[in-house]
């Protein structure tokens, strides 16, 4: 199978690739991935260095808003598109909500449009539990069919971005399908999210800062968990489904700092509490049994597990944030493919 993988030069989207190329598949000489990604701050292509002469992957530099890129992509013989283009920070949106439009809707559009026209098998929507609003402490989790209430300009322009596919399928009988996930963590993940922010500013002994009382719930899921599931999604995942995905992973975000702290062997007093972002949804969690009784998956890591081996990782790829840290990762395109950045 010949698929197009969209932002994957980031977190979630680098680990897909990695599960589908990677050794411990068995049936990875059965997928040719091309990789477009405009590498924006967030997409690194370091973490795809092991695979950039590999003969199943080739990786374009591109923007999913260029029609005409997409549509030359899709000439070649592109029979799936699995979407993890997005800008995904939350915070980044309260400050510049167009970009987040431009990628997240309008980038959507785009390459809907081109895959009904070249008659794409399957298209996955990657989108976040975060389109569903915010639950009350003792609510059950999100269901596929629970409405959507988005509170930042972030989850608002994913739950657009959900529509327009639900739209696609309606209309046209488009293959879709859309997954919605609770928060990852994991290797490569950026460090200007909570955990890998909270690892590596530990290890430098810098201040972690928890947002208002710290009392804000996630539910947490490993990044290696989320790729086994949106693999099962590309395999057997039914045309025009919703499927959420969690972890099991229930926390709140002092909770999860503190074991950083304990797994570090770091003082509590690293932590400084600041003044609270704006919107800020008090607790998300998923009621996944959907993807658990059509396709056979539930996640494999523990929280506890996962974040040993998230910690692990961190310890042993310093050399990897700290250049992410300094801005040195973006060379690595330079020296490699000898174009410029933009």
């Amino acid at each position: 199978m010949k698929i197009l993988v969209t932002g994957g030069a980031g977190f979630i989207g680098s680990n897909f690739i990695h599960l589908l190329m990677g050794p411990e598949n068995p049936h990875q000489r059965d997928y040719e991935v091309l990789n477009l990604d405009k590498l924006t701050y967030a997409g690194n292509l370091e973490n795809l260095a092991n695979l950039a002469h590999h003969k199943h992957y080739r990786f374009i530099h591109g923007d999913i808003c260029d029609g005409k890129l997409v549509d030359s992509l899709l000439e070649s013989g592109i029979e799936a598109i699995i979407n993890f283009a997005a800008e995904s920070h939350v915070d980044r949106s309260l400050y510049e909500p167009d970009l987040f439009i431009q990628t997240n809707v309008v980038g959507v559009q785009v390459l809907l449009h081109a895959a009904l026209r070249h008659k794409i098998k399957k298209f996955i929507q990657v989108s976040t539990d975060e389109v569903y609003g915010s639950l009350s402490p003792e609510a059950p989790g999100f269901r596929e069919d629970t409405p959507l209430s988005p509170n930042s300009p972030y989850s608002a322009s994913k739950a657009a971005a959900d529509l327009l596919v639900r739209s696609y399928f309606k209309t046209y009988g488009f293959p879709a399908v859309i997954t919605r996930c609770s928060n990852n963590y994991g290797p490569y993940q950026f460090p200007e999210k909570l955990i890998p922010l909270f690892i590596t500013n530990a290890l430098e002994n810098k201040p972690l800062p928890v947002y208002g009382d710290g009392l804000n719930v996630r539910d947490w899921i490993h990044v290696e968990d989320h790729c086994r599931a949106l693999a099962l999604v590309l395999q057997k995942g039914r045309e025009g489904e919703i499927y959420n995905i969690g972890g099991n992973g229930e926390r709140n975000n002092l909770e999860i700092t503190e074991t950083i702290l304990n797994l570090l062997g770091k003082p509590k007093s690293l932590i400084r509490f600041v003044t609270d972002r704006p919107g800020h949804d008090r607790r998300y969690a998923v009621d996944f049994r959907k993807i658990q009784k059509d396709l056979g998956w539930s996640p494999i890591y523990s929280l506890q597990e996962g974040l040993s081996q998230t910690v692990r990782w961190y310890l042993s790829q310093e050399e990897w944030w700290q250049r992410i840290k300094s801005g040195a990762y973006r060379d690595f395109y330079r020296k490699h493919y000898q174009e410029r950045l933009p």
